[in-house]
């Protein structure tokens, strides 16, 4: 590999690293935010799904404005606005000032969220080896010090402006410089007649059909953990504020192992192995939470959820990238849309579940998801080629049929 290649898949790990604190920092003080803008409970799954939403927008946005501006491009301006945003939320006065920054959050998060994952396929595409589990890895890393640092605050009862000015003035900038060592890849060459990429919004939608559904449920699960595992624990397994933060942070440490291990794991074990392991494993640890006698047992229910669905979400994306290797973009950025309908459906599903029944029994439906997942492996069929872990590279005919996975 050259250097190029190395400071640009070092930039973007720093870039997927920024934006894990970043979303962590929003996400496990819910409670907080919610308390300080006297947010109801009826209210806030309007708040929560207001954020997806706008996602979604941004990344359809972002599928057109990669027709003329390089991912790199799109990246390097929509993370500032995201770190910014951010602190609007903490230093606002009132809810239409938080309805503000919450959307700004949103518009811009669709277009990161896009381009971080166009990046990180094109250049797993030219190593020519399956990398993006480790840019995920980074994602966790600082996810890390995002749920570390809330709990600070928490702790000490810091205003929240405070958590988190601290982190935007160092990350921001640091983001920023990094910004310049990001590489655009090229679209691979596709044989007339041969490859999934037509263009075609049915064509691509079909196609993209299994990967969007195992998306939606992934994101299901894992909204439900970040928006509320902090809720949950405070008011159904009765733990303080302080240890209310600690859930999402064992998630992240979780997900942070389970991806520094995955690439090798789909190298030696194959993508339907991996992906049919994590549902299952998922699905225990929802049946965990669902059960738990205490904040402990709970813990340990988001322990087994780090490790069953952090392998999902970036083999899908890599997968993705595979499958239309000419117009990966435009493919990613679709795909990403569902990274927020789960988001879209999780949140408020849990919310009213758990307000009309109990949020004990709206843990279920998320596991039942991730059960379905099983249905949908073999779309990750690892086909033997330079991305799946194996020696051949695949037949064109079956790139054609939209049959391999990574």
């Amino acid at each position: 590999m050259t250097d190029v290649l190395r400071r640009g898949r070092a930039s973007l790990a720093f870039s997927f690293f920024t934006q894990g604190a970043t979303f962590a920092l929003l996400v496990t003080r819910i409670p907080a935010i919610q308390d300080r803008y006297g947010v109801s409970d009826a209210l806030l799954p309007v708040f929560l799904a207001a954020v997806p939403i706008l996602a979604g927008v941004g990344s359809v946005t972002t599928e057109q404005l990669v027709k003329r501006i390089p991912p790199s491009r799109l990246l390097r301006w929509s993370q500032p606005v995201v770190m910014l945003a951010l602190l609007g939320v903490g230093a606002g006065g009132n809810m239409a000032e938080l309805a503000v920054a919450l959307g700004a959050f949103g518009l811009a998060v669709g277009a990161l969220d896009a381009s971080m994952n166009m990046l990180g396929v094109s250049l797993q595409r030219t190593y020519g080896r399956s990398i993006m589990l480790s840019f995920h890895a980074a994602y966790s890393l600082g996810g890390i010090l995002g749920a570390s640092l809330a709990w600070v605050g928490a702790h000490w009862h810091l205003a929240l402006w405070v958590s988190y000015l601290p982190v935007v003035a160092v990350l921001l900038p640091a983001a920023l410089l990094g910004s310049r060592w990001y590489v655009d890849g090229k679209p691979e060459p596709v044989e007339h007649g041969v490859g999934a990429s037509t263009g075609s919004g049915g064509v691509v939608f079909k196609l993209l059909l299994p990967l969007c559904l195992v998306m939606t449920f992934a994101y299901i699960g894992d909204s439900t953990v970040s928006n509320w595992s902090a809720k949950y624990l405070k008011d159904v397994l009765g733990s303080s504020e302080q240890l209310a933060t600690v859930p999402y942070n064992v998630y992240m440490v979780t997900t942070l192992v389970g991806r520094a291990i995955g690439d090798f794991g789909v190298r030696r074990f194959g993508a339907v192995a991996v992906v049919r392991l994590g549902a299952l494993v998922a699905a225990v640890g929802f049946a965990v939470v669902a059960g738990a006698s205490g904040a402990w047992v709970g813990m340990a229910g988001f322990t087994l959820l780090g490790l069953g669905l952090c392998v999902l979400v970036p083999q899908t994306f890599a997968a993705a990238g595979r499958l239309f290797p000419g117009d990966s973009d435009a493919a990613i950025a679709r795909l990403n849309i569902f990274n927020y309908v789960g988001f879209l459906i999780g949140s408020p599903l849990v919310g009213a579940l758990g307000d009309a029944w109990s949020y004990r029994g709206a843990m279920l439906v998320p596991m039942v998801l991730v059960l379905v997942t099983l249905v949908y492996a073999r779309s990750f069929a690892a086909r033997p080629d330079r991305y799946g872990g194996g020696h051949e590279r695949p037949r064109t005919a079956d790139v054609g049929r939209g049959s391999n996975g990574l």
